[in-house]
């Protein structure tokens, strides 16, 4: 992406851009780990999504996000991330003190959610290879279904009301460094999963 391209962009864009490189990494990381390979792999899979979806939750309850985002409430998946842990028979992992400060200023919080309706987006993907262990929306696999309205579709009104919120210069780069930390602590849980 060039100066001109970069200026053209939406908001949403240029995040991907900027956190291409972290995202990557995490993405070759965890198809690294086999998660298809048997159960037991997937439910190493399913405690980093717990993690993750642990460390994010009390965002879904700021006021402040709630009003700029779409059904914001709705789309809290840390009940159904622990619903498929419990499908599996697994423990949930042990608590650890709240990652994330749920009044986080505004842009972080928005770097962050933005990490987790991709990868509710890219979910959908690992959702049709799910199905090959037995999982589905019913039994293991219910964080990984798309939205009822389409996942295209429920990405696409996040993202236009990620990229309709006012923010700085100096905000907007606050959003890009906490969504580039959000992909890189899901590493960091990916790492305690598959070492």
């Amino acid at each position: 992406m060039n100066a001109t391209d970069t200026l053209e962009a939406t908001r949403s864009q240029r995040l991907k851009a900027a956190t291409r490189d972290s995202h990557g990494a995490l993405d070759k990381r965890i198809m690294a780990g086999d998660i298809f390979a048997d159960r037991g792999r997937f439910a190493r899979f399913l405690r980093v999504q717990y993690r993750f979806h642990r460390d994010i939750d009390g965002l879904y309850a700021n006021a402040a996000l709630d009003a700029l985002l779409p059904d914001l409430a709705e789309r809290r998946r840390l009940p159904q991330v622990t619903r498929d842990l419990r499908d599996l028979e697994q423990t949930l992992p042990a608590p650890v003190p709240l990652r994330l400060d749920p009044d986080l200023p505004l842009a972080a919080a928005l770097g962050w959610l933005y990490v987790a309706e991709g990868s509710n987006l890219g979910g959908t993907i690992l959702y049709k290879m799910a199905a090959q262990l037995g999982l589905d929306a019913d039994f293991g696999a219910r964080h990984l279904a798309a939205h009822p309205d389409g996942a295209a579709r429920h990405w696409r009104e996040f993202t236009a009301a990620l990229d309709s919120v006012v923010l700085t210069d100096v905000e907007e780069q606050q959003m890009i460094d906490a969504a580039d930390a959000a992909f890189r602590s899901v590493h960091v849980h990916v790492e305690l999963e598959f070492a």
